[in-house]
């Protein structure tokens, strides 16, 4: 069994998503072919949810990192929850964290969540540095790197988030 965690950016833009999908795409097909593959998610909009389709498209286990009680309800767009309720449906596995309520506290856990036992990291990822808020995409890369989990970085040449 391979377990590979993701981490990425939640704002990107529409132009970008098929190259970030064929990349994606590409490097977990490189995997191999006998290994039974997991993929580890909290089902944010944009780079969680394009790995967990790709996850499932390839026949793999998605496991589901719910970050707090009221994620859905307090962080999921209306224009998103049909995505994450189907996503999270076809989770073999959702483990709710024991939070409340979604914030800083929720997000690092999840995060820490996310690179427990996994075998290696995808950072759907600019390279940006950290924002200082924490639970954050450059936040999981370094925690990843520290603990010694091999990161694989997917942002295609051109690749660029919205707002920016």
């Amino acid at each position: 069994m391979v377990t590979i965690a993701v981490t990425g950016h939640m704002d990107l833009a529409d132009e970008a998503i098929g190259r970030i999908r064929a990349d994606l795409r590409e490097l977990l097909a490189d995997l191999p072919a006998d290994a039974a593959l997991v993929g580890r998610s909290c089902l944010a909009r944009g780079a969680d949810t394009l790995f967990a389709e790709e996850i499932l498209s390839l026949g793999g286990r998605l496991s589901a990192i719910i970050p707090s009680r009221d994620y859905r309800e307090a962080v999921v767009r209306p224009a998103d929850l049909a995505e994450f309720d189907a996503l999270r449906d076809a989770a073999a596995e959702v483990v709710v964290l024991p939070y409340e309520h979604a914030g800083r506290a929720a997000y690092e856990a999840a995060n820490r969540r996310l690179l427990q036992d996994a075998d290696r990291l995808v950072a759907i990822w600019d390279g940006s540095a950290p924002t200082g808020r924490g639970g954050g995409t450059a936040d999981t890369v370094a925690a990843a790197r520290l603990a010694g989990l091999a990161v694989d970085v997917v942002w295609p040449l051109g690749a660029f988030r919205s707002g920016t």
